[in-house]
């Protein structure tokens, strides 16, 4: 009697096992792996990327949460891709993205449009879009701030003066340019004035 109730309880548990382990393997088929063609990947989607060292203990104990986040992100429908990089394979990126120490979380907001090909076909994918033209500026923190609050409504670029048509004209840079119905505009500075251009 007490073997049987004794098997029937290993048989429990590892059923449980069984049943935790293809969860956490469910949850984490959400979340990708980012190796170095992430530097390319990241153009055409919107990320939230986990930067790791294998050996950080607080990196480990995120992985559970970071997979729920991915599937969670999954189930609503959201646009935000969820990933995660060994920060210390590939450290030129996670330099890139400002990485001091782990775990550093990171939501890729403005994709760079690196070419005139690339400008192109933005254009033809979205039918509003914004796009910041220059360097390092207070304008740009402001950017930043705002595609941080309405990311879930349009999308944010950068680009070089290069890039954009020729067609444009800017006056002064740096600029932020929203194209809009196949013409553009060029953004007065009033961010309480970007919900005329949501895509809704």
């Amino acid at each position: 009697m007490a073997s049987l109730a004794g098997r029937r309880s290993r048989a429990a548990l590892g059923l449980c096992a069984t049943v935790i382990l293809l969860d956490m393997a469910f949850c984490k088929g959400f979340v990708e792996d980012l190796d170095e063609s992430f530097k390319d990947n990241r153009k055409d989607d919107i990320w939230l990327v986990d930067f790791y060292a294998p050996w950080c203990g607080h990196c480990k104990k995120l992985e559970p949460i970071w997979n729920e986040v991915g599937l969670e992100m999954k189930s609503i429908g959201s646009p935000v891709k969820v990933g995660k990089m060994d920060a210390t394979s590939y450290s030129s990126i996670a330099s890139e993205f400002g990485v001091r120490g782990y775990p550093t979380i990171k939501l890729a907001l403005i994709r760079p449009l690196p070419s005139q090909q690339m400008f192109e076909h933005v254009q033809k994918r979205h039918r509003v879009f914004f796009v910041y033209i220059g360097g390092e500026s207070p304008l740009k923190e402001k950017y930043i701030d705002a595609a941080s609050e309405l990311i879930v409504y349009t999308y944010f670029f950068s680009a070089s003066e290069e890039v954009v048509p020729e067609y444009v004209t800017l006056k002064e840079m740096p600029a932020v340019l929203v194209f809009k119905d196949e013409t553009y505009f060029v953004y007065d500075g009033k961010f309480q004035s970007f919900n005329q251009y949501r895509t809704f």
